[in-house]
């Protein structure tokens, strides 16, 4: 969610901090702000509510404020409301240092009290003035600002990425990392901080990612790394292979619609370099045959969409293996007792690789003796570090807050480990192995010939998006599907909508239902077409209004009884919600865009949620 960005180099910082931050506009913020440090003028700071464009147009675009040290941020409020005041950066008492955080402190309250005792004053409602006044407190104490970092992070339960600056070191970037992304940049003659690569690929490519505990002080010419008791480290450094050009819009009227039409590139991406002579190869994991045969049960842990992959992978993984396979909301999993074992394979889906409940969740999976496989995007991010195994989806930099070619390439990551495991444990039939393994390479080229002509998707849009409540139903794989349908829809429209499994319709939904009211009906999986078709009647009997959604095979059929139809190519039925979702995908946009909302930043969304 919040993002960070910090520079010390030779040329003036505001100018870059605000770049950084701009790039980083897609992971959802409120408010924004810099500070800089200079010669003549101390701490300069700058903040204000809104978007980033105020605080440039504050600035002249960062000219006013000299200096080439400084620290940004982007704020997606959680403590106070967002305005001026409990915008970042937060300043000390004395006014000598400025901090930007993301995280919540979580004992913040109980430090508030204390420093509240001792005199000081807060202005703001955030919890994190209590880690500026709290730093400046024990730099009083020692006068040694690396000290006093770690005196201070010893002091403070919760999550948190700090960039801190200090007038009295003038050549020198804090920056301490706990549960919540941070990476530095190296350069020449400049160094960099940020919380996503995205903010800092223009100046390198060269970085590091930070681990939990780390303190690093950065130097125009140096960067040093210690651990939590402030002894020196040396850090692995990485290389950001992706282009910067493939993290901007090049011409397209929104990241969301870009990422869209990537989605057949990136399904090759995922999919081509793990099939090698006819078989599913993953060099990238270590389970043994021994070990996969020794499972008792599955769960798939993740947060929104990724969720909603997993429902998906439940359906089809149980079907291939013949082992249980649990789909848990992250931020439930860890409260709930889960049982595992040795033998239980745990799956952690993220985009970001960062999602603070999936991160939480894996942890405690791994604590209770299961092994881990993380399926993510972003190379070197958290999740992918701490599992036991990662399967990167190689999809790119994803901008749009609501993510697309993220979801489909979980699922194609999702097939190629399903047919991997299934192939180990002997549970799947060697005709049924090939047929899935020949529809998944021409997925890409099914998904393209369905891009090249969405008119209809895009005028049932223009038809239906004056609608405020939206209902999805579907059966098996089609509700699993349109779980994530629904989710796209009311993230970016705002409509008020849910999906059902239609075989709970009777059980209290169909109420809901009046003389109007728009009915999704998803009848994509051939095994129960025949119930879809009955479900649409069902709900036409009571006065709905039906888009269905079909296959190609099918289309006939369902024009027959549904408003308006719109077909994909067909696929194996295992994979046919990989094809069935993109109208779906573009329908929430078009119905976006005609409600004139902000589509690539949804209001009150973040696109890596690194808080609980």
């Amino acid at each position: 969610m919040c993002g960070i960005v910090g520079f010390v180099g030779q040329k003036q910082a505001a100018p870059v901090l605000l770049e950084g931050l701009r790039q980083m506009e897609y992971r959802g913020y409120d408010s924004a702000g810099v500070a800089v440090r200079s010669e003549t003028k101390g701490l300069q700071v700058r903040k204000s509510k809104g978007r980033l464009q105020v605080l440039a147009d504050l600035t002249h675009n960062g000219a006013d404020l000299e200096g080439t040290l400084g620290i940004g941020h982007t704020r997606w409020a959680t403590h106070g409301e967002p305005n001026d005041v409990n915008a970042h950066p937060h300043v000390s008492g004395d006014g000598k240092i400025a901090l930007v955080h993301n995280g919540i402190i979580e004992n913040y309250l109980e430090l508030k009290e204390q420093l509240t005792r001792q005199g000081v004053a807060f202005t703001s409602e955030t919890d994190t003035e209590v880690a500026a006044h709290l730093l400046e407190f024990h730099y009083q104490e020692c006068g040694n600002m690396l000290e006093a970092v770690g005196r201070c992070l010893r002091r403070i339960e919760g999550s948190y990425a700090f960039g801190i600056i200090c007038s009295d070191y003038p050549n020198a970037l804090i920056a301490a990392r706990k549960d919540s992304p941070l990476i530095i940049g190296f350069g020449e003659g400049e160094n960099f901080i940020a919380s996503d690569a995205t903010a800092i690929i223009r100046h390198t490519r060269d970085v590091a990612y930070m681990n939990d505990g780390e303190i690093a002080v950065l130097t125009a010419e140096s960067v040093d790394v210690f651990d939590d008791e402030l002894n020196p480290l040396e850090k692995e450094h990485s290389r950001i292979d992706w282009d910067a050009a493939s993290a901007e819009k090049g011409g397209f009227p929104h990241f969301m619609f870009k990422e869209i039409l990537e989605q057949p590139e990136a399904l090759q991406k995922t999919i081509f370099p793990r099939i090698r002579e006819g078989r599913v190869v993953l060099d990238d994991i270590r389970l043994t045959e021994d070990y996969v045969k020794s499972i008792s049960h599955i769960y798939m842990i993740a947060c929104g969409s990724a969720y909603h992959a997993g429902v998906v992978g439940k359906y089809t993984w149980e079907r291939l293996l013949r082992r249980p396979v649990e789909v848990a909301l992250a931020s439930e999993f860890r409260y709930s007792g889960p049982l595992v074992d040795e033998h239980t394979l745990v799956i952690a889906i993220s985009q970001s690789g960062e999602t603070l409940d999936t991160m939480a969740a894996l942890r405690e999976a791994k604590r209770l003796g299961g092994r881990t496989l993380a399926i993510c995007n972003v190379v070197g991010s958290s999740i992918a570090r701490e599992a036991d195994d990662v399967l990167y989806t190689w999809a790119g930099p994803e901008i749009a807050v609501a993510t697309s070619k993220g979801y489909s390439t979980q699922l194609a990551a999702l097939n190629l480990v399903g047919l991997y495991l299934a192939d180990l444990l002997g549970t799947v039939e060697k005709s049924e192995y090939d047929a899935i393994l020949m529809e998944l390479q021409a997925l890409p080229e099914k998904m393209r010939r369905y891009l090249e002509n969405f008119e209809d998707t895009k005028y049932f849009a223009s038809r239906f998006f004056n609608h405020d409540s939206i209902f999805f139903i579907g059966r098996n794989l089609d509700y699993a599907m349109g779980l994530e349908g629904s989710l796209k829809l009311k993230e970016i429209s705002y409509i008020h909508s849910e999906a059902y499994a239609s075989g709970e319709l009777k059980h209290g939904t169909i109420s809901l239902i009046e003389p109007g009211t728009l009915v999704v009906a998803l009848g994509t999986y051939a095994a129960l077409f025949d119930k879809a078709m009955s479900n649409v009647v069902e709900v036409k009997a009571r006065g709905a209004t039906v888009l269905a959604v079909t296959t190609e095979g099918f289309r006939e059929r369902m024009e027959k009884t549904a408003d308006a139809v719109v077909a994909v190519p067909e696929t194996h039925p295992l994979l046919q919600p990989s094809l069935s979702i993109v109208p779906l995908q573009l329908f929430a946009y078009y119905v976006a865009l005609q409600r004139g909302c902000d589509i690539d930043k949804p209001r009150n969304l973040a696109k890596s949620v690194t808080v609980e």
